[in-house]
């Protein structure tokens, strides 16, 4: 009995650890089954139409490669005011809305935990930040005007704020980047709400233990450790609204040259005819920004993963 003993114990051993590997073998598998629906779904409505938008753009109308449509957008003013308007609002729309909606957040983060004010901001940040196109443009035509006349500037009228007699005017840049704003700040609430909330007591206490100030703590401590995180987000909000359209179209057509507004125009030949590659290389152009965009907010998250697990 004592020699078989370890005999059985030799054979029941290595079992083990054989029948564990089995086990995340299988799991892996099912991993993978389980994300191939989507992978397919992927591919088939994101994957093909980015390789015909490429392979477009370096074609000509006989499929003969070709860069002629990479030097027309970059050639004349035709194309290269609506990449300059369309860099210029989605930068100050997205800094804006990522300044407030930073300052909303923190508010949030610093009430209690089931309180009204974080209900109803977490609430009506996952619906408002997705309430755009043309519902947004009508309720900002509605409130402001395409001339003097809106509820809100009739309002501010009988008060004494005439704000079209100071330049005002919703179909402007200005007025468009305003009307972007809406549904940036609660898209940031939505970013950086999880960084703030990493922000750890402990961090604070520490800090106040050594003498620090509430100044010194933010300067020290939690601005860097938010830095990574504010900058992915304002990324994010930076391609959110480079990519904008329907807003931008029913606000003001076509009057405010933006990159899709130009899509649209060569797709459908306002301008000239047979400008589908130019179309195509534009959408190159949005697939290269949007890259950028994505790559540059996958490394900083890197960095903030460090100091937020």
């Amino acid at each position: 009995m004592s020699t078989a003993s370890p005999t059985i114990d030799a054979v029941k051993g290595p079992a083990a650890p054989r029948r564990r590997g089995i086990a995340r073998a299988s799991t892996g598998r099912s991993a993978w089954i389980g994300i191939l629906p989507f992978s397919i779904y992927v591919l088939v409505f994101l994957g093909l139409p980015i390789y015909e938008v490429v392979r477009g753009a370096f074609s000509t109308t006989s499929g003969a490669f070709t860069l002629q449509n990479f030097r027309a957008i970059f050639s004349g003013s035709q194309y290269w005011i609506p990449l300059e308007n369309s860099v210029i609002l989605s930068a100050w729309t997205a800094l804006a809305g990522a300044i407030f909606g930073t300052w909303l957040a923190a508010a949030v983060v610093a009430s209690p935990v089931g309180s009204l004010l974080r209900r109803v901001v977490s609430s009506a940040s996952g619906v408002l930040a997705y309430f755009a196109g043309v519902p947004l443009a009508f309720a900002f035509i509605a409130a402001l005007g395409r001339a003097p006349g809106g509820v809100l500037t009739t309002w501010l009228k009988h008060i004494g704020i005439d704000l079209y007699a100071h330049g005002f005017s919703i179909t402007s840049l200005f007025g468009v980047g305003l009307t972007y704003t809406y549904f940036q700040v609660p898209m940031m609430v939505i970013l950086i709400t999880p960084a703030l909330e990493g922000l750890r007591p402990q961090w604070r206490e520490a800090a106040e233990s050594l003498g620090a100030s509430r100044l010194q703590y933010m300067r020290r401590i939690a601005i860097p450790v938010m830095a990574p995180a504010f900058i992915g987000s304002l990324l994010i909000l930076f391609g959110n609204a480079f990519s904008a359209y329907a807003t931008a179209l029913a606000l003001v057509g076509t009057a405010i040259p933006l990159v899709p507004a130009a899509i649209n125009n060569a797709i459908n030949g306002n301008v000239l005819v047979n400008q589908a590659g130019i179309a195509l290389a534009l959408g190159v152009e949005m697939i290269l920004i949007a890259a950028i965009v994505m790559t540059g907010y996958w490394l900083v998250q890197r960095r903030a993963r460090r100091w937020l697990q």
